[in-house]
């Protein structure tokens, strides 16, 4: 009974597989004293693909009052692969002609954005507010949270932190304009981000990297707000320092509030 009642109904939308919840291991005497954290895959992968970091901070008993929440991308035409928008190339190098870039999968982020606002909306109504939901992903699911964090009209400064691995921000000349555009303050407020990267991360070039450092700061991201680690020998994946990084970080903004 007490596993029955940690469980939340998650929505679904045609073609995209369910989300994998891993609902709390503790039950609590007020759903608000729980947590989640929503942990978006990246491009070509699925929520199984992740499903293994929440089975080993389960294992050892890390945040067992918060609900571990994966979601499945759609199938992408485009990319011929599960993606959260049609992906464009990452440059090392600027382009002496930038109106030549190929334009962000703007249509597309936004309806990714929509559908993770929606897995937010269900924490609500299972009893867990905003200010415990922690949004964060790996690849394409740390720019599809930073992005819901930064345009949602809905949660925009509102969540209990964003974590960002191995990412990076798009539509970085637009957000101003979107963020107006959702009724949102031109800077971003005081929501805790965690961002992580591999040195020799080939996919996330250093240019990308520092143009969404250098973005944030201008949204009014402060040193006090931003937490940026990076990792050395590291690729364009996970190792147990970074999990130990996000366990550190998970547990100052959504820390146990029951004994």
């Amino acid at each position: 009974m007490a596993s029955r009642q940690r469980r939340m109904t998650l929505p679904s939308t045609p073609g995209r597989a369910e989300p994998i919840h891993k609902p709390a291991q503790k039950t609590l005497s007020d759903p608000a004293h729980g947590a989640a954290f929503i942990f978006v895959h990246g491009l070509g992968d699925t929520a199984e693909g992740l499903e293994d970091v929440a089975d080993q901070f389960q294992k050892n008993n890390k945040l067992p009052h918060m609900h571990w929440i994966i979601p499945n991308a759609l199938e992408n035409r485009d990319a011929m692969t599960t993606a959260w928008y049609t992906p464009t190339q990452l440059s090392p190098f600027a382009n002496d002609r930038p109106e030549l870039d190929d334009p962000e999968d703007e249509d597309g982020m936004m309806d990714s954005v929509k559908y993770l606002e929606s897995l937010i909306d269900a924490c609500g109504k299972k009893g867990i507010p905003p200010q415990r939901v922690v949004l964060g992903g790996f690849s394409q699911g740390c720019a599809m949270s930073l992005l819901t964090d930064l345009t949602s009209s809905k949660y925009a400064g509102r969540l209990a932190g964003v974590i960002g691995l191995m990412g990076y921000l798009p539509l970085c000349n637009r957000l101003p304009d979107m963020r107006a555009k959702a009724g949102l303050p031109a800077t971003h407020g005081d929501v805790p981000i965690m961002l992580a990267r591999g040195q020799k991360d080939t996919l996330i070039p250093k240019r990308v990297w520092n143009i969404t450092l250098k973005q944030l700061e201008v949204l009014g991201v402060g040193s006090d707000d931003l937490i940026v680690k990076e990792y050395d020998g590291l690729g364009h994946s996970l190792n147990g320092a970074v999990m130990k990084d996000m366990c550190a970080f998970l547990e100052r903004v959504v820390p146990s509030l029951e004994d």
